[in-house]
C-alpha cells in the first residue's frame, strides 16, 4: 500500500487490485479461523468418524496419489493391512 500510494498514486487500477488482495487475504484468515487453523472444514465430526472406525463402518488409511496422473490414480493403504483399496 505505501509503495502504491507513493510511487503510484494516479493509477486506479493497482490500487484496487491492491484492495481486492487484501480482501481476499482476510476472507481466508477468517475462514481459516473458522476451521480452527485447518485449510478445508471436515466433513464429518471427528466422534462420528472414531466412533465409525471402531465399529468397522468406515475404514482408516494413509491416501497416495500419484504425482504425475493425480486426477486418475489414488489408492489408499489401510493401517496394519499391506493390501491396496483402489479409489
Amino acid at each position: 500500500q505505501h509503495y502504491l500510494d507513493n510511487f503510484w498514486p494516479d493509477l486506479k487500477a493497482a490500487h484496487e487490485l491492491f484492495d481486492s488482495i487484501v480482501q481476499a487475504r482476510r476472507e481466508r484468515e477468517s475462514e481459516s479461523q473458522e476451521n480452527h487453523g485447518k485449510e478445508y472444514p471436515e466433513h464429518l465430526p471427528v466422534e462420528v468418524l472414531e466412533a465409525g472406525i471402531k465399529s468397522g463402518r468406515y475404514l482408516q488409511g494413509a491416501l497416495n496419489v500419484n504425482k504425475h496422473r493425480a486426477q486418475l490414480e489414488a489408492f489408499v493403504r489401510l493401517q496394519g493391512v499391506g493390501s491396496k483399496d483402489t479409489g
